[in-house]
């Protein structure tokens, strides 16, 4: 009895504590614009979402063009030949697992919104605590008018619809200019400043009227707000 007790023991000790999210990694194949075979599996990039390949958009002068082939294309040229690594969301979309790819580190979803070839689905994109990221690649694309951001928008897939935040409140998600992305957040803790990489940093929304953009650590230092410890 002693001996089963003590190897249930050693059992539980070496169980880890929390299970790691699954990975994938391999060359891709491109599906289309937001879907991706890896391994022999295929994966709904989360977050985002991407013309149809039937899929017609307009540029600025009217005329039509087929986005949905263009923005498959475009994931081919931004993938072709390069190994990525991907994390299981924990979510399923028709017989596809729902991910999240990395190229050398970067959410691939945001170079996809960067260069037009995706839109961000906001009401995944929140839950998975990527809103600001992929808004401001969003920002950085519409400012350069690439890809579906070249012309007239089309209606948002319908299990993408969410009350998107008004534009003042986008501009206050997203940093003023590049080199101000420090943000400084006022809690319980009182006010403390965090850079980008910080743990917490994206857990920052900047909604509040309270929160405030620095450029330099010293700036946000003489305003009176202190750095996160991590």
């Amino acid at each position: 009895m002693l001996r089963i007790c003590s190897l249930f023991a050693l059992i539980f000790l070496a169980a880890p504590l929390g299970a790691a999210q699954p990975e994938i990694s391999g060359v891709p194949r491109v599906i289309d614009g937001d879907t991706l075979e890896v391994a022999g599996q295929r994966i709904r990039l989360g977050g985002i979402d991407a013309p149809e390949m039937r899929e017609s958009c307009r540029s600025a002068s009217g005329k039509a063009w087929r986005c949905g082939v263009w923005s498959k294309e475009a994931a081919q040229q931004m993938l072709a030949g390069r190994q990525l690594r991907c994390v299981d969301l924990g979510r399923r979309s028709y017989d596809r697992l729902v991910g999240r790819c990395y190229l050398d580190g970067r959410d691939i979803a945001v170079a996809l919104i960067e260069a037009g070839a995706a839109r961000p689905c906001l009401r995944h994109a929140r839950e998975q605590g990527q809103e600001q990221a992929y808004l401001r690649a969003e920002q950085r694309a519409k400012r350069a008018r690439l890809g579906v951001y070249g012309g007239p928008l089309n209606p948002v897939a319908g299990f993408c619809e969410v009350e998107r935040p008004p534009a003042a409140r986008v501009a206050d998600i997203v940093p003023p200019a590049q080199d101000c992305a420090i943000k400084g957040n006022v809690s319980a803790n009182g006010r403390i400043y965090h850079l980008p990489g910080q743990r917490h940093y994206d857990q920052v929304t900047m909604r509040s009227t309270e929160t405030q953009w620095f450029c330099t650590e010293a700036q946000a230092q003489a305003a009176g707000w202190r750095r996160a410890k991590n």
